[in-house]
């Protein structure tokens, strides 16, 4: 495992204790109680001092798909730290950025929260904890802080390692007679039509939200660039334009082949119908990742799931797109940090902890010292197919504007529900990465 996380990702508290000093009361004479009273007050009151409350430490997160499991895992956590965790989970078609945003404008922020790291890191360092000298420092697997590393320091420890592509129902696809696996546009829309001939509805969208779209979608335009680092580069500055990239009229190609092949009223279908309608058998295919696991198998614990490339480039393509989907941080100004960092401390280094991240949460570490990964599910297993062959891009949104991936989303849904033509679709994704990059 950790030689395929490796491969995976090169691509892309001692208490002082106080007692007060017992006076000799044989040496105290009889006339001054006062002194005897006042050194009782002392001892009295270090003893309270001593005897602290339970730290609670309130957590600000975007995954709703382990929201129910971060909530028993909150009991064990109590259990054998005494730490109290308060969570708030934000996620699905909620704005987490705009929410934690909010929170702390408010001043009612949280002391543990999430952040994307690149562009993300920039925006909120000044309120980041330093965590370079916390013990998971030293097995993060090579590559994953690169997202969340600045001068030196490290301000965020990685959630875990996950991957997207086309999902898809490996027992639908052999009832169609799919033998070979479509890697590019004309096989993938062949693989559709033989699943509709056997009343399948090839694709189960999730189009109502924009950030399966500005996203994860628009993302595979980017990572199938030669380099994406200098195409969001030459957006940002304008030098780039995107009639001029075959690979974006490609990547509007495959959108739009989803919509053709995918549920009616495409705009309606939210992440929960998406995820279900694929789950039990009434489409044959997803964009999604192996965070969907756990609902997955949830309602249907006999579905094989695989995952399929999504055919950009015009030549044949056989790559997923796998990285760091975000970052634990802890805010500097906190009143509990030191309970905090004992948090994420024991998420990834007890027992216990570890036990959730695989066998729970069904995350791939980002970590090299879980020596047991126990089932982490077919989808899972199909990515690492791909990481042991090198057949990975890597995901770049974080580089872009804050900001700038909502609206690419909702600019995606207005060309999708046929407000906005392609032309005017190039026109708004330039103008608002510019736009947002030089506010």
């Amino acid at each position: 495992m950790k030689k395929i996380l490796s491969i995976l990702l090169i691509l892309t508290l001692t208490m002082g204790v106080f007692a007060g000093c017992a006076s000799d009361n044989t040496s105290q004479p009889k006339d001054e109680p006062a002194q005897e009273t006042k050194e009782e007050t002392k001892d009295t009151e270090t003893k309270e001092e001593e005897v602290k409350e339970p730290a609670t430490v309130k957590m600000f997160q975007f995954k709703v798909e382990i929201a129910e499991q971060l909530e028993r895992m909150k009991e064990d956590l109590k259990a054998e730290t005494g730490i109290d965790l308060e969570i708030e989970t934000a996620g699905g078609g909620a704005d987490y950025g705009a929410m934690l945003k909010a929170k702390f404008a408010s001043g009612e922020y949280p002391d543990i929260f999430n952040n994307g790291g690149n562009a993300e890191l920039e925006l909120w360092q000044e309120k980041l904890e330093d965590l370079s000298d916390q013990p998971w420092v030293e097995y993060m697997v090579p590559g994953t802080e690169a997202g969340m590393s600045k001068d030196g320091k490290m301000y965020g420890m990685p959630m875990n390692v996950e991957g997207y592509g086309f999902l898809y129902n490996v027992d639908l696809f052999e009832q169609a007679g799919i033998e070979t696996l479509p890697t590019n546009l004309a096989e993938l829309e062949e693989a559709c039509k033989k699943l509709e001939a056997i009343g399948v509805t090839p694709f189960s969208s999730g189009y109502q939200e924009w950030w399966v779209l500005g996203i994860h979608n628009f993302n595979t335009f980017i990572a199938n660039q030669e380099d994406p680092l200098a195409t969001i580069q030459g957006l940002k500055d304008g030098s780039l334009k995107l009639n001029d990239q075959p690979n974006f009229h490609n990547w509007v190609d495959m959108l739009d082949l989803t919509v053709k092949y995918g549920q009616k009223n495409t705009l309606t279908v939210d992440y929960n119908t998406q995820v279900t309608e694929f789950a039990i058998g009434k489409s044959a295919m997803m964009q999604q990742g192996n965070w969907t696991q756990v609902q997955v198998s949830e309602l249907n614990p006999e579905i094989n799931v695989g995952v399929l490339p999504m055919p950009v480039q015009s030549e044949n393509n056989n790559k997923v797109y796998v990285g760091v989907p975000n970052y634990w941080v802890i805010h500097n100004q906190s009143e509990v940090k030191d309970a905090a960092k004992e948090v994420l401390n024991w998420m990834i280094t007890s027992e216990t902890g570890k036990n959730y991240t695989v066998n729970e949460f069904k995350f791939i570490p980002a970590f090299t010292h879980f020596d047991d990964l126990g089932d982490l599910g077919t989808i899972a297993q199909s990515l690492q197919g791909y990481m042991n062959e090198g057949n990975v891009l890597g995901w770049h949104w974080t580089n872009l504007p804050d900001g700038a991936v909502n609206e690419i989303g909702a600019y995606m849904q207005a060309y999708i529900g046929e407000a906005m033509t392609k032309d005017e679709l190039i026109e708004s994704i330039e103008k608002v990465i510019t736009d947002f990059a030089n506010k």
